[in-house]
């Protein structure tokens, strides 16, 4: 499935995400241990079941945007975007625990045309990623640089 471009988004649409993805002990302690973050609070079950109020590992909160976002780009940007601009307001209100199941709306939230590129616009999505009970576990805004559909392309 191809994303959409620039001229495809609405203000105000929404998608949710049809792909949900269980996240595992590997995923976590992989991805804390790839990006050299030697954090006990992700790694260390032993730390986190004597000394944290939650008793067992928190997924690393960069693993959690970035499976958040990745979940929606087969829907939304997929081969159609230029680059990210920016990610805005990253929050975590709950955590996010090895076995959580998650999934993800993506709001789009305003577009403009580019200034210095007449084939391209910025698109700013806002998205919401939640574990199996529907808590909100993450959610940021991410301005994308996008194109626009070629000329003569009634795709």
């Amino acid at each position: 499935m191809q994303g959409q471009y620039y001229e495809e988004f609405e203000i105000g649409q929404v998608f949710d995400h049809p792909i949900r993805r269980t996240v595992t002990e590997m995923d976590n302690v992989l991805f804390s241990t790839m990006t050299h973050n030697p954090q006990p609070l992700h790694i260390d079950f032993h730390f986190c079941a004597e000394k944290t109020e939650f008793g067992q590992p928190l997924v690393n909160s960069l693993f959690t945007l970035g499976l958040m976002i990745g979940i929606s780009v087969n829907d939304t940007t997929l081969g159609t975007t230029i680059a990210n601009l920016g990610m805005t307001e990253v929050r975590f209100p709950k955590p996010l625990f090895h076995g959580d199941t998650v999934h993800v709306t993506t709001e789009v939230i305003s577009k403009r045309e580019s200034n210095s590129r007449p084939d391209a616009g910025i698109v700013e999505f806002e998205h919401k990623a939640f574990k199996q009970t529907d808590d909100l576990v993450a959610i940021c805004r991410r301005q994308a640089f996008m194109r626009k559909k070629p000329s003569g392309d009634d795709a």
